[in-house]
C-alpha cells in the first residue's frame, strides 16, 4: 500500500471503502482476541517459529512495565520497540497488494508495512489505556519519499497539535515539526475524517460493519493467523 502512488481522488474513495473496512471499531480488538500469553506464545512459535515466540514475550512484557508509565512514556515505549521490526512490501511478505496484519500476525512475522507499524502502535497503546478518541490512523502523503503512507497521530487534547509516531522517522515530533507529512485521512476506533491542508478534518462517518473490517476481526486470535509468503529470518 505505502509504495503505490494514488491521486487524492482515489484516496477519498478508497477511505469510504475498503480500505476504512479494516480499522472501524478497533476499540473492541482485545475484547475478542484471546490474549492469554502461554497461549500467544505458543501458537506464535508454531505459527512463525521459537524467535517470533521471544518477540510475543517482548510485547507482553512491554505491556506490564509501561502500565504505570505515564502516556508519553507509553508512547515512546511502544513507538521505539515496533520501529525495531523490519519494513516491506504487502506483496513480498503476504502475497496480495494490501493486506493490513493484526498485531499479532505483524509481531509473528517480524515486519509489515506502513499500515501495520501504525496499527500495531495504535493496538497497543489502546491495551496501555491510552484512550481511542486521541489517537488517529493517520494517511498522509510522505513528500520525503513521494509515496503515500501511513502513522500514529496522538492528541493530548481535542485542538492540540499531534505527536506523530512514525517508521520513517523513528522520533516523535509534533506534526508542526513535520512538514514532509501531507495528511489525507484518518480514522480511530470509532470515526473517519477527511483532511484538509490544515485543520483536524472533516468528520466523513462512523463505526460500521464493513467487509475488511470482518475480516480482520475474524483473524484477531491468535489461532487465525496468516502465515507469510517471505520468512523473514
Amino acid at each position: 500500500m505505502c509504495g503505490r502512488l494514488l491521486t487524492y481522488k482515489c484516496v477519498k474513495n478508497v477511505c469510504h471503502c475498503t480500505l476504512l473496512a479494516s480499522v472501524l471499531a478497533v476499540s473492541l480488538l482485545y475484547a475478542d482476541a484471546d490474549l492469554n500469553e502461554a497461549s500467544v506464545v505458543s501458537s506464535l512459535e508454531q505459527t512463525y517459529g521459537p524467535r517470533a515466540g521471544l518477540r510475543a514475550k517482548a510485547w507482553f512484557n512491554i505491556v506490564r512495565d509501561a502500565q504505570d508509565q505515564t502516556t508519553t512514556e507509553k508512547i515512546t515505549t511502544v513507538n521505539n520497540f515496533f520501529n525495531l521490526f523490519n519494513f516491506v512490501d504487502d506483496i513480498k511478505l503476504w502475497g496480495v497488494s494490501n493486506y493490513w496484519a493484526t498485531p499479532l500476525e505483524f509481531i509473528g512475522a517480524n515486519g509489515g508495512d506502513c499500515e501495520d507499524f501504525s496499527i500495531a502502535k495504535y493496538f497497543t497503546l489502546l491495551q496501555l489505556g491510552v484512550p481511542d478518541d486521541k489517537m488517529r490512523i493517520t494517511m498522509v502523503k510522505a513528500t520525503s519519499v513521494n509515496q503515500y503512507h501511513m502513522v500514529l497521530a496522538y492528541y493530548e487534547t481535542p485542538g492540540s497539535i499531534p505527536l506523530i509516531l512514525d517508521n520513517l522517522d523513528p522520533q516523535i515530533k509534533p506534526a508542526t515539526q513535520r512538514p514532509d507529512l501531507i495528511p489525507v485521512y484518518s480514522f480511530n476506533g470509532k470515526q473517519l475524517w477527511l483532511n484538509k491542508e490544515k485543520g483536524r478534518g472533516v468528520l466523513a462517518g462512523s463505526a460500521t460493519r464493513l467487509e475488511k473490517w470482518n475480516d480482520l476481526k475474524y483473524r484477531l486470535g491468535a489461532d487465525r493467523m496468516r502465515k507469510p509468503k517471505l520468512v523473514m529470518e
